[in-house]
């Protein structure tokens, strides 16, 4: 393939703030590709006509639906914003429903500069109370939706909360209050399905360099769902088979179209690709190291302004509409894999390589219109590998001043127990090899590189120290945050510092014997 290096406008101008309207897709493109629908959407944006929904004009219209479906709906708040404006939580159940429903999870907002994520949320709750087919989905389900996850950000348009951080780069190190307040709400509802709906930027600084004035991503909606190794095969592939396949489906028959998750990377210069993600640090990820069926959604629409924004309304709706009528349709089944994954007693994959290859990638070119083939390379998280993968261990085991890791760890959802005696236990502990401190910040931290070497030996724990059990539920976000090397635990993300030659304040305990307390 050639790379050619042109001076395109659409570089030059997609910087723009999505505040300001402006959108870089030419208009014959929008009508050829993306035109908006015929149909009416009677949320706040579109009763404005412009500009997008802030807090101020999400919340009358939750409480004018909660006001005329008390018995319902309910509208709570989990916490508050950086800035102090409390994040609402709507609750849809029906009363007096036989069996126990399936309780799906779904959140909007997360980043304040994708508006149809919120617009999505906030159409799907009116339409489910409003429509009786959407509205005996409740027969079968329980919902919890988070609207607007990012108020601050929402408000300014920012991606950012209000402190600079990513909340959807904070799943594991938890350094920004509205990921806690999440977790924490997350893990009360205890779902089996949950959704985080976002959009993403078809037009990208290294798309300008292909063809003659740039390409731009062809598809309405990507998905992306996880490709860690930790979260059970048999979840990973149900999800893509059973609920990402439907929604895809679901798609087409409104003449929209959808493809799996990439995004484009820079290595010595040259573009590549990226396809799925196995980074615990995002939601796709994290919600599926729970035992759950998790997918991100990114819809087409980050620098668009208002262009095309009822279709991508509709493209959220759409989506998650099909990931509740599979929930509806295929409960038994659901809760089957679901419970065959707490079962799965595969190693601890501390860090995986991704298969490279070269493939074709189809863009629309944005001097034509037509659609177009790329070659290029293409890093595939789906088809990754262990590259370091250690026996799963019973329980992890941490000293008693590990208080603050302790705090997080429940955070995320898991039980930890206490020792009430000192016990002389055989454990491995983990000595640092080599060490590395990163130079430039990511995420307000200076993450570390490490390697560790293992060594058995037997040791007297104290008393008040920690046990964190592998026979849980929520078992794979502690390998995750707690073998050191992972590119997503705690060490990496530098919540606590270590260096060369420490050993870590913590063991992997591998016999099958249970501790007293």
């Amino acid at each position: 393939m050639t790379w050619r290096y042109s001076i395109s406008i659409i570089a030059v101008l997609f910087h723009f703030t999505l505040r300001a309207q402006f959108s870089p897709q030419p208009k014959e493109l929008t009508e050829r590709y993306f035109a908006d629908p015929e149909i009416e959407i009677s949320t706040p944006a579109f009763e404005s006509k412009r500009g997008f929904t802030e807090y101020e004009d999400m919340m009358p219209f939750l409480q004018k639906l909660a006001a005329q479906y008390p018995e319902t709906m309910s509208l709570s708040f989990i916490g508050e914003s950086q800035k102090g404006e409390k994040i609402p939580l709507v609750k849809l159940k029906k009363a007096n429903v036989s069996g126990q429903p399936i309780k799906v999870w779904m959140q909007g907002g997360l980043h304040g500069n994708e508006p149809a994520s919120t617009e999505g949320m906030l159409w799907l709750i009116q339409q489910i109370l409003d429509k009786p087919d959407y509205f005996k989905l409740l027969d079968r389900l329980e919902l919890a939706i988070v609207p607007m996850a990012n108020i601050d950000g929402m408000n300014k348009g920012s991606r950012y909360a209000a402190n600079g951080l990513d909340l959807n780069r904070d799943q594991t190190k938890l350094n920004a209050p509205e990921s806690t307040v999440l977790k924490n709400a997350f893990n009360a509802f205890a779902p089996e399905v949950a959704v985080d709906f976002h959009e993403y930027r078809p037009f990208r600084r290294d798309y300008a360099r292909l063809s003659s004035y740039g390409v731009t991503v062809p598809y309405d909606v990507m998905f992306l769902y996880s490709g860690n190794l930790n979260v059970p095969k048999n979840l990973r592939l149900y999800t893509k088979d059973r609920f990402v396949q439907a929604a895809a489906d679901a798609l087409k028959a409104k003449n929209m179209s959808s493809h799996d998750y990439f995004s484009s990377t820079k290595v010595m210069g040259a573009i590549q690709f990226n396809q799925g993600s196995h980074n615990a640090r995002s939601s796709a990820t994290s919600y599926a190291l729970t035992n759950c069926i998790s997918s991100l959604i990114e819809i087409r629409g980050v620098g668009l302004g208002r262009t095309s924004f009822k279709r991508r309304v509709l493209s959220t709706f759409t989506v998650a509409l099909s990931y509740l009528q599979s929930s509806y349709e295929h409960g038994e089944e659901l809760r089957a894999v679901i419970a065959d994954a707490r079962e799965d007693q595969s190693p601890a994959v501390v860090s995986t390589e991704r298969l490279k290859e070269e493939r074709d990638i189809y863009m629309i070119d944005v001097e034509s219109s037509d659609s177009i083939s790329l070659r290029g390379l293409v890093r595939d998280a789906w088809q990754s590998t262990a590259k370091l993968s250690r026996a799963r261990p019973t329980a992890y085991i941490l000293l008693p001043e590990n208080t603050a890791l302790v705090a997080r760890l429940k955070t995320l959802g898991l039980e930890v127990q206490n020792l009430d005696s000192p016990q002389s236990l055989e454990v491995e502990s983990y000595t640092v090899s080599e060490y590395q401190q990163e130079a430039e910040e990511y995420e307000g931290v200076h993450r570390q590189e490490l390697q560790c070497e293992l060594k058995t030996e037997t040791l007297e724990i104290p008393a008040g120290s920690f046990v964190v059990y592998l026979d849980q539920k929520h078992a794979n976000l502690a390998i995750e945050v707690l073998e050191p090397e992972a590119p997503n635990s705690f060490v990496s993300f530098s919540v606590f510092e270590t260096k060369a030659g420490a050993q870590l304040p913590y063991y992997r305990y591998l016999s099958n014997k249970k501790l007293h307390p």
